[in-house]
This record gives structure tokens, sequence and C-alpha cells, in this order.
């Protein structure tokens, strides 16, 4: 039986022991516990020694509870301050106030009438105080009632204990009888130790080929930013180039060029973050205000009413991404045009496991010649198809700047079809106003319920946690084919 050096110490050690605590053990050995329990479960895999393992749990005071140490708890400390009764307004002078009159109550030590405090016959000390009085005379209890009450407090925190016993077996006590080469192994040969022949004598550490190496954790990219290049390689492969642009916009740019109307309920507080920022609008803003009030010079009668460029100026927190798109076509009328954008952007959502008040949209567009609406579902497809959805399929959908529109889905095994997101050509009403002369394919996408499909999470959350662990067993792959 091959047994390596530390093991072969361990057995000697416990020969004349018999049984020992780790702690003796490792004195004797001259090393860390931690090692003598590595040594003992090695040697327990081969039947040579038995290791228990013994778990206690004490619990010991926290800053708080040391603060109270001798004094009584925060209730006792205050109802012993007064007799009979008091005036509310005089006990909330005690400095422990705010902390014990909700526990004098909650014990039903005191009953409040007319805004004076009075004693109940009900004071005597409960669990709680009589686990503070033992954690007050020895600086640490073992568990037992009231503690648990003392751990919600935060008067107390829960410490474990972990110990080993290792045992040496009559198997054991065979080989060490047999003698064993006590001899420090050699790990690594040198070169003079091979020219010479020297190693042929040396005690050699054995190798086992079948135990899997100590696990390491190289650098890592975080999945989700990982799913976020994939998808910006896959565009750049499809021929579009990357825009960009602030997160702070002007409502001009975030919802009036877009043909959204002034009244429309994604402008109100509840979906929107407005900003005490203002911005001038841009030279041509009258070619927009005309198109909402009747429609500029097209065959639209736009929205009626009157266009306020108070409105437009305020600035928001974008709450899409469209608004860099169409400030992109005005600074490029000439086709071909094939740009996306990756970005961040903002809504006053209530957060739970499938919403988040800031996330990423992916937006892309295509301006030129004789495109249409065939080839809107034929970009969107190849993209998802890169992705690692093989099944995709579309429905009609509505939306305040596009016609047609429609709403692209994924068919997940297990979920079924999957809605991810939102596509269209743009209306005249957006084009016209910036002299747009060609068709403009747009399509706005949601990246985290793609990321939670590809990375099989059902908290949108885990996305922007710093959880090493969950980065760390995620693999790494690629959704193309």
């Amino acid at each position: 039986m091959e047994l390596t050096l530390n093991e072969k110490r361990l057995l000697v050690v416990l020969e004349e022991a018999g049984s020992a605590d780790v702690v003796v053990l490792a004195e004797k050995m001259d090393t860390r516990r931690e090692a003598v329990v590595q040594y003992a479960n090695l040697a327990g895999e081969k039947g040579l020694v038995d290791v228990e393992k013994h778990v206690s749990r004490r619990y010991i005071p926290t800053e708080e509870g040391r603060a109270y140490m001798g004094k009584g708890l925060p209730e006792r400390q205050v109802l012993e301050s007064f007799e009979g009764e008091i005036p509310m307004r005089d006990l909330q002078s005690h400095p422990l106030a705010k902390i014990a009159i909700g526990w004098m109550r909650k014990k039903g030590w005191i009953a409040i009438r007319d805004g004076i405090v009075q004693k109940t016959d009900t004071t005597a000390p409960g669990p709680d105080e009589a686990a503070f009085a033992r954690l007050t005379e020895s600086g640490a209890i073992a568990a037992g009632e009231g503690v648990s009450d003392l751990v919600k407090r935060g008067l107390a925190v829960e410490e474990e204990r972990v110990t080993h016993t290792v045992s040496i077996t009559p198997r054991g006590r065979e080989l060490v009888a047999g003698g064993f080469d006590l001899r420090e192994e050699v790990g690594t040969l040198t070169r003079e130790q091979i020219l010479s022949g020297e190693w042929k004598d040396l005690p050699l550490r054995r190798y086992d080929v079948t135990k899997l190496p100590r696990r390491t954790y190289p650098g890592k990219t975080h999945p989700y930013q990982r799913l976020l290049d994939e998808m910006r390689r896959i565009l750049f492969d499809m021929g579009f180039e990357e825009m960009a642009g602030g997160i702070v916009q002007s409502s001009f740019w975030n919802f009036d060029a877009l043909f959204q109307p002034q009244d429309h309920p994604a402008r109100e507080m509840q979906d929107t973050f407005f900003l005490g920022e203002r911005w001038p609008l841009p030279a041509g803003y009258e070619r927009v205000r005309d198109m909402h009030e009747h429609g500029g010079e097209t065959s639209s009668t736009g929205w009626g009413g009157t266009w306020s460029a108070a409105k437009a100026e305020q600035c928001v927190l974008r709450t899409h991404t469209t608004s860099l798109s169409i400030q992109h076509l005005a600074g490029h009328l000439k086709p071909p045009v094939k740009a996306f954008c990756i970005g961040r952007v903002y809504r006053r959502e209530a957060i739970d496991p499938t919403h988040l008040a800031e996330f990423e949209q992916l937006e892309g567009i295509v301006m030129d010649e004789g495109v249409n609406f065939r080839h809107l579902l034929g970009f969107l497809k190849e993209f998802y198809g890169n992705m690692g959805f093989e099944k995709v399929r579309f429905r009609p959908g509505y939306f305040p700047y596009t016609e047609p529109s429609v709403e692209p889905e994924v068919y997940v095994d297990g979920l079924g079809w999957v809605e991810l997101g939102g596509a269209g050509i743009f209306r005249q009403e957006v084009t016209a106003p910036f002299g747009i002369e060609h068709p403009v394919l747009a399509w706005g996408l949601g990246i985290s319920r793609v990321a939670m499909l590809q990375l099989g999470l059902r908290d949108l959350r885990q996305l922007y946690k710093s959880d090493v662990e969950w980065v760390r067993e995620t693999p790494t792959y690629s959704g193309r084919r």
C-alpha cells in the first residue's frame, strides 16, 4: 500500500496514543490542524484510521450585547428606572427608551393609558434574560432556551466549533509494525540528480494519476458581459456598426422625435425618471412640432393640440436606446445605414425577479433603398439563430413609432414560446421631419430576458449581483451556431 510521508508520520504518532484530538496531533507533528485533518482523511480512505467529526455551537455577545453586560437588557434597565407609573414624555427621555418601550409592551410589563406608562404585575425575568445572565457570567454560552431570542435581537451571534478525533485501526497498527521509511520524500528532481544517477536511490514521492488536481479559478469575464460581447460579435459579423450616446437625453429625442405624443402614458412619472436639467432644442425642431400638431407636409393628421417646447426640453434618463437610433439617422441621411446599440435604459419599475429599474436594451436599425418587412424578419431570425434559438416566430404588435410592428418570439424547452422584444418599420411621421427618404427597419430587444434564458436564471437580479461563486461555476460557452 502506497502512503505519503505525512500519512506514515500520522500513523507512527497514533500508534502510541491510539486516538487523539487534531490539536494534539498537530503539535506532535509540528504542522497545522487543517493539514492533520487532510492526512487523516487520506489515511481514512485506506482504512488505516477512523476520523470522528464533532460540531458544537456556542453563543458570544455582540458589541451591543457587551454594552448591556452587568446592567441587564434595555427593557429591564428602563423598567427599573421608575416606580409604578410615569408620563410617556418623561420615559422617552431615557437613553434606551426607543429600544425598551416596544419590548416592555411586547412582554406585557407595562400598559399605556392617556399618556401614562404603568407597570403591570407580570415583570418577572423571561428565558431571554436568563440566557443573557449566563452570557454575562461566562462570556459565551451553549445553546439553550432564550438564546435564539438574543440572536434575533442582535445581542449574540452563533459560533460553530468543529473538532476531530483520529483513531488508528488494527490495519493501521499492522502497517506501523512492519516499519516505515520516514525519510523526506523527493518531489522534484534536479538536473544534477538525473545526470549522476542519484535519483535511483532517492525516496521519490508517489503520484496517483487518477486523483484530480486542486481546482484553480483563473480570471474570467462575467457571464452577462460575455453574452453582451457575443451579441456584439454577431452584429459585427452581420455588417453592423456600433453607435453610442449618453444616458441623459432630452424629451425631444427620447419621445418627440419618435412621434410619441406629449400626453402619452410612457411620459408619466411612474414610467420615466425626469431630471431637473433642460436642453435646448436642435435646429429644425419646428418640423417635429408641425408633425405632432397637424402632420407637417405629409398625409398624416398628427396628434392635434398644441405641442409644448418646454416639455420637449426637459431631460430624462433614457427609457430606450431608440433615442440614439433617431439621432444617428438624423446625422446619416444617405443609405446604407446599419447600426446597433447595446446600452443601459431606465424606467421606474417595481423591482422583482423579472423587473428592474435599469436594464440593457439592444437597438438595431437598417436604412437602405428597397428594404421591407421581410428583410426585417430575416435580420431578426438570423440574429436569434446565431444566439442559439432554433425556432423563431413573429406575431403582430403595436408600437407608437413603427408600422407595421411585430413582436419576435423564440421557443425554449420547458417554457414554450417567449416574447423577446419589439420591431417594425419607422413611420413616416418619424422619418419625414429629418429628411430621411428611405425605409428604416428598427428593433429593440430586451437583453436581460435573453440572458436569463441562456444562463438558466429565474431571478433577473442575479445578473448584477457580486456572486463570485456563480461566476466561477458558470461555464464559458458560446450560443452561436
